[in-house]
């Protein structure tokens, strides 16, 4: 039985486990499965290989998608570049690490994108943040990074002016704040300064809704959610696995 899984701590959100069984019943694949493997700390990776010989690959998420890297033996490109994997190709004891992050973010943002949408605001500084910072730099868009603690190269919740808020007319959320269950919870930008020139994209998926994506809709903007990137970033892997 060839296993697949994913990796992350907590994973009491996770997606990708009912999108591949579905997947695997659908195409009628008995062939494979795929498993959660909630690993308190990251260390714990090598054990849980040791303990799944037939495992082929494995997807990556919070918080664990800059930490993996060590244990990996070849990069792509891209990971080579941002230093954040989402995906792990394994074949013949060999780790090999890709980005699908970054296939899933240009290819479901893209169609939303307006000549206007020539700055943005990157909420969150972690390994999902290093997937929208390499696709906005491929299309040639300016951005900020936007954290609690503000740092030289970061901008902090509380600096975020008017004037701040409406040059940058695209605001993507890559933190977990809203997720579930904490659905009331929204990152602290001024949502009054939101108009609709601007369009909001939250990586959550779940709720589909977010609280963000709710006050950029009430002040005008138009919004999506992360659910498309996810499956085009799931596909993606699949096809990285059977390579």
């Amino acid at each position: 039985m060839r296993t697949f899984g994913l990796v992350g701590y907590p994973l009491t959100h996770s997606f990708s486990q009912k999108y591949f069984t579905e997947k695997f019943e659908n195409l009628g694949i008995s062939d494979a499965e795929y498993k959660n493997f909630s690993i308190p700390q990251i260390e714990a990776v090598d054990e849980m290989m040791h303990h799944n010989p037939d495992l082929c690959g494995f997807n990556i998420t919070i918080p664990y998608k800059k930490k993996i890297i060590p244990y990996l033996h070849n990069l792509s490109d891209a990971v080579q570049k941002m230093g954040a994997c989402n995906c792990v190709q394994i074949k013949d004891g060999t780790l090999t690490g890709f980005n699908t992050d970054v296939i899933g973010f240009k290819q479901s943002l893209k169609p939303y994108l307006k000549p206007h949408h020539n700055k943005a605001l990157i909420l969150g500084t972690g390994g999902a943040a290093a997937a929208v910072e390499y696709v906005l730099s491929e299309l040639n868009i300016a951005f900020h990074f936007v954290s609690r603690n503000a740092t030289n190269n970061v901008l902090g919740y509380n600096q975020l002016t008017k004037e701040i808020i409406e040059e940058h007319t695209l605001i993507i959320n890559t933190s977990p704040v809203g997720q579930y269950p904490a659905i009331t919870e929204s990152p602290e930008i001024p949502y009054d300064y939101i108009n609709k020139s601007h369009h909001l994209f939250d990586l959550i998926y779940n709720p589909a809704e977010t609280a963000f994506l709710q006050k950029g809709k009430a002040r005008g903007a138009s919004t999506q959610n992360g659910y498309e990137m996810l499956v085009l970033q799931a596909e993606e892997s699949w096809r990285i696995w059977n390579s």
